[in-house]
């Protein structure tokens, strides 16, 4: 298994998040009313900027979230989801690095929404 190194890693990894997502009976609920067509290259944007330093995303992905019935739950198995996905397809120094960023964004966004 190889590390994430290019955009068409970051592809994957989302791609394969989002099937679960959708299928989770938790998360699903929540991700019903996304259009995916502009949803995922939005997120291959996000992930590449974090990772590969692209400067691609442009966007405020917290405010989206604001008013959604969240819990810590969520955040939760958004989490286990995510490190699974990034488990299955990678290993090396960028998959330990995109499992500290999502860990610590569910825990900044945590904190924003009062969780």
């Amino acid at each position: 298994m190889d590390d994430i190194r290019e955009h068409q890693d970051i592809i994957l990894l989302v791609n394969n998040f989002y099937e679960k997502v959708k299928m989770d009976i938790l998360l699903g609920p929540l991700f019903i009313h996304v259009d995916w067509p502009n949803h995922l290259p939005t997120m291959y944007s996000f992930w590449s900027s974090m990772l590969l330093g692209d400067q691609s995303y442009r966007g405020n992905p917290f405010q989206k979230h604001v008013g959604l019935a969240i819990t810590p739950s969520h955040f939760d198995r958004w989490l286990e989801l995510f490190f699974k996905t990034v488990d299955e397809n990678f290993t090396g120094d960028k998959a330990s690095e995109v499992k500290d960023r999502a860990r610590s964004i569910a825990g900044v966004w945590q904190f924003k929404l009062g969780l």
